[in-house]
C-alpha cells in the first residue's frame, strides 16, 4: 500500500511568508496591511563636530516624537558584487588609446580583482520599514500571534478601492517620514516594485542569487547612486 504520509501535500514555503504580493512600490501582506521600504543614506557621526552631533541627536528625538505609527529600522549586510564594476574597467581598458593609461587601467583592474579574490567585501544598507495597518488598534493574544508561525497565513483580498485608499494613506505617512529624515541630513529613496522584488529575492535566496541574476537588474535602484550623493 502506498504511504499515506508521503501522499500528503506539503505546503510551499511561500504559504508561511506574510507577503501576499508586491505592487505599486509597496508590499501587501496577507492580513491586508501594507509596507513600504525606504533605502536611507548614512552619516559618519564620529567625524561630526560636537555641535553637529547634538543637532543630529536632537533631530532624531524630534523625528521619533513626531511618528504616528511604529517604524522598523533594518541594517542589512551582504557581499558586495563588483562584477559590473570590473566589467566597466575592462571596457575602459580596451577603449583606451593611450598606452600608459592602458597599462595603468589594466593594473588597477588586476588590483580590484585580487582584492575581491582575497575575501568577501561586505556592504551595509540601511532600510526603514514604513507600515500602514488599519487594524493597529486590534489587540491579538500571544497564542494568536504564535499561530501565524505554526499555520499558513490566510489571505485577505483587497479590492481596488481598498488598496488605493490604503496606498494613499501609506504614502502620506511616507512623506512625513521622509521630511523627518531630511531634518537630520539623511537622504532616503522609496524602493520601487522591481527593487522590492530584487531585495526579497536576494534575501531569501542568498546562495543562488549571485549565480542566478534577475532580469533587468541594472534598472533597480538599490545602490547609493540613487541618492545622487
Amino acid at each position: 500500500m502506498p504511504d499515506k504520509a508521503a501522499n500528503k501535500t506539503i505546503p510551499p514555503t511561500q504559504k508561511y511568508l506574510q507577503i501576499a504580493e508586491i505592487r505599486d512600490d509597496c508590499v501587501v501582506l496577507k492580513d491586508g496591511s501594507l509596507r513600504a521600504l525606504l533605502l536611507v543614506s548614512s552619516i559618519n557621526f564620529a567625524l561630526k563636530s560636537e555641535d553637529e552631533q547634538n543637532a543630529i541627536v536632537s533631530g532624531y528625538i524630534s523625528f521619533l516624537n513626531a511618528l504616528d505609527a511604529p517604524i522598523q529600522i533594518v541594517v542589512q549586510s551582504r557581499k558586495l558584487n563588483l562584477d559590473n564594476y570590473i566589467a566597466n574597467i575592462e571596457k575602459a581598458e580596451k577603449d583606451q588609446t593611450n598606452d600608459l593609461l592602458k597599462i595603468q587601467t589594466a593594473e588597477y583592474r588586476q588590483y580590484i580583482t585580487d582584492l575581491v579574490g582575497r575575501g568577501n567585501i561586505m556592504s551595509k544598507r540601511f532600510f526603514i520599514v514604513v507600515p500602514y495597518d488599519p487594524f493597529t488598534n486590534k489587540k491579538r493574544s500571544f497564542w494568536q500571534r504564535s499561530g501565524d508561525v505554526l499555520q499558513p497565513t490566510g489571505i485577505i483580498t483587497l479590492n481596488q478601492k481598498q488598496f488605493a485608499d490604503r496606498h494613499k494613506d501609506l504614502f502620506v505617512y511616507i512623506d512625513k517620514v521622509l521630511s523627518g529624515l531630511a531634518s537630520m541630513g539623511l537622504k532616503a529613496s522609496v524602493l520601487d516594485t522591481q527593487s522590492l522584488i530584487e531585495l526579497f529575492y536576494n534575501t531569501y535566496n542568498p546562495t543562488i542569487s549571485n549565480a542566478e541574476k534577475m532580469e533587468n537588474i541594472d534598472k533597480l535602484r538599490l545602490e547609493e547612486s540613487a541618492f545622487n550623493i
